[in-house]
């Protein structure tokens, strides 16, 4: 199952149908072309691609857009607070995009150091990728895959944001914080990948 962000609303590619607003089952590249059409250009908030032959279904989504690959943190203080940043009046995640030759472990722990200004933070493992699409201003379709990373950090606060990045503020948030400054006031998939990281906790 695939969930992708389109302006915020919900695409889902899945192998049986799901309860959402509106599904289509696959039968062609153009369900995928018609399903986006829906999302950009219409009020539907979300909706659902179904279809048997799931990894196909992804290869061809994949075809409409260029694909960018980027990577991030979830960075957490013994005490369990998380480390968030702020932009253009959002709070998210620090991350950015992969630089040539880089892994994606390497790629995340050297964004959370450029945004934050934090040294040594310690990777711990792979949370999940989340999907966002946006289009450039010369009106080519992008596919944004962030890949994501629980880390530790347990040293110094060297927090500072990065100006010219457009950061204005670095702030470590505890679970009622997140929950009522940073959920209303953040990217759909940042809720995600945040509350994917608390039921994995959850299970521990």
């Amino acid at each position: 199952m695939y969930k992708v962000f389109v302006n915020e609303k919900k695409l889902l590619i899945s192998k049986h149908p799901e309860e959402l607003e509106k599904k289509l089952g696959y039968e062609s590249f153009t369900t995928l072309e018609i399903a986006l059409d829906l999302l950009e250009n219409t009020s539907v908030n979300e909706l659902n691609v179904y279809g048997e032959n799931i990894d196909e279904i992804w290869q061809e989504f994949q075809k409409l857009f260029r694909i960018i690959e980027a990577a991030g943190g979830l960075v957490i203080k013994p005490e369990g607070e998380m480390l968030f940043i702020r932009r253009l009046g959002k709070w998210d995640l620090p991350k950015g995009k992969m630089e040539k030759g880089e892994s994606r472990e390497e790629s995340a722990v050297r964004e959370i150091e450029e945004e934050t200004g934090l040294r040594d933070v310690e990777l711990v493992q792979f949370i999940n990728t989340t999907y966002h699409i946006y289009i450039e201003r010369n009106g080519e379709k992008i596919l944004k895959c962030t890949h994501w990373f629980e880390m530790n950090f347990n040293g110094e606060d060297t927090s500072k944001p990065q100006i010219e990045e457009g950061i204005t503020e670095v702030a470590w948030k505890n679970v009622p914080q997140i929950e009522d400054e940073v959920f209303p006031s953040t990217f759909k998939n940042i809720k995600l990948i945040v509350k994917e990281y608390w039921a994995l906790k959850a299970k521990l």
